[in-house]
């Protein structure tokens, strides 16, 4: 059997993983919850820890040898993790701010790093029932409540009217320049707005075009999202044009990115205001 075999099999348990924390997660969504606050000042309620909790053992079952990097986990020494050749990179609750809100736009991220590159992930959005899921090899598929599942692809986009994603918590000036140069360019475009992963997942589908993050993200916000898109045929990359890298620095933030579908546009220069 080969590596990428494995690899997929595991999939279907990672798939079964996340829904179960999903349902965690709706149990406490749909209760009179309380929410703390970290250190940094952002929410946490009881959905994040009984989701972690959740994913902690079951992927730890699955494979005991396996580490493991969680939003809500004890921050493992960029010393130690620096030789991990692979591991998991879980947000049990992403989109905390949009739980509290209940606007139902948070999702379940697992994804399996390999070499600084995600080659797993699955994002579960608890409230519609719909997981997003991919494998490298094995192709992205949108599974939806009932069970059904199918594959899913980017569109391309060479120019005209783009649809681009918001963030609906996170928008600041350096979208507005964006989507101004985009106008002048381009004319008239549309906007989607979506919390957490879901934007990335958006553009995996073939319902968006891009979604350019110019402000802060860690690496479990992305990972099994940027899988997902890059098995269905589209790009993750920094302001650099370089595909996002896991593991490779002490800083668990993410640089600024890009999330685009297919075809040769160059939204690089669209941020950077070239060309």
């Amino acid at each position: 059997m080969t590596g990428t075999q494995n690899r997929c099999e595991e999939l279907e348990q990672v798939v079964a993983i996340a829904r179960a924390a999903g349902d965690r997660i709706l149990d406490v969504y749909q209760s009179d919850f309380h929410v703390d606050n970290k250190a940094d000042g952002s929410p946490l309620t009881e959905a994040d820890t009984a989701a972690n909790r959740l994913i902690v053992d079951r992927l730890a079952a699955l494979n005991p040898q396996r580490p493991l990097l969680s939003e809500e986990e004890k921050l493992t020494s960029y010393s130690e993790r620096a030789g991990w050749d692979q591991y998991w990179l879980v947000d049990p609750l992403d989109g905390t701010r949009e739980f509290t809100n209940r606007n139902g736009e948070f999702t379940v991220n697992i994804a399996l790093i390999a070499g600084g590159r995600p080659i797993l992930g699955v994002v579960h959005v608890p409230v519609s029932g719909v997981t997003y899921l991919a494998c490298q090899g094995f192709g992205a598929f949108r599974q939806d409540a009932d069970g059904q599942r199918h594959r899913i692809q980017v569109r391309n986009y060479g120019g005209g009217r783009a649809t681009v994603v918001a963030s609906r918590s996170h928008a600041g000036p350096e979208l507005g320049g964006f989507l101004a140069r985009l106008k002048a360019r381009e004319g008239e475009y549309d906007t989607a707005s979506l919390g957490s992963s879901l934007k990335i997942c958006l553009v995996a589908e073939g319902n968006a075009d891009v979604y350019p993050r110019l402000g802060p993200t860690s690496e479990w916000d992305t990972a099994a999202a940027q899988c997902v898109l890059e098995v269905a045929g589209g790009r993750l990359t920094t302001l650099d044009g370089e595909p996002l890298a896991y593991n490779h620095k002490e800083s668990l933030l993410n640089p600024w990115f890009l999330a685009s579908g297919g075809g040769s546009f160059d939204w690089i220069s669209v941020t950077k205001g070239g060309g």
